[in-house]
């Protein structure tokens, strides 16, 4: 059977659920956001209550989000919120968290070595070769113009 683009399009579009980019970019900035104010509510927390240095309550506050986003994905809880609010979960390190934690589970029955040691950099690990070379970059750049 041949389709034309004009029909595959019409096609597409009936069988494509109707989404408001509104109502998407309300519940991301929305979600986003409580992530963002809930680790700052655990940094003042922290301050409040113990004598580590800023340095080491902002390590500390990661470690607590990706830990409960870890465990969260885990339970399959962390999935139902991605999809109700969409980039609001990938912006903050709980997207990173998520995109490490995620192929772990899937392919741990292959192993621990080819299953969760190979795969759970298999998303994660392109931002991380990445990211280490752009600050490389810059980091020369940097050095190289002062």
């Amino acid at each position: 059977m041949k389709v034309s683009k004009s029909e595959y399009s019409k096609m597409v579009k009936k069988a494509s659920p109707a989404t408001s980019s509104l109502k998407n970019c309300l519940f991301a900035f929305l979600t986003g956001g409580s992530i963002c104010c809930f680790a700052e509510g655990i940094t003042i927390i922290i301050e409040k209550n113990t004598s580590l240095s800023s340095g080491d309550v902002k390590l500390l506050v990661l470690i607590i989000i990706i830990g409960l986003t870890a465990l969260f994905t885990g339970l399959g809880k962390f999935d139902k919120l991605a999809n109700l609010a969409g980039a609001g979960t990938m912006v903050p390190i709980t997207g990173f968290a998520n995109s490490i934690v995620s192929p772990s589970m899937e392919f741990s029955r292959e192993g621990r070595i080819p299953g969760t040691g190979a795969q759970m950099f298999r998303l994660a690990g392109p931002v991380i070769v990445y990211g280490c070379s752009a600050a490389s970059v810059y980091g020369l750049i940097l050095y190289l113009t002062q």
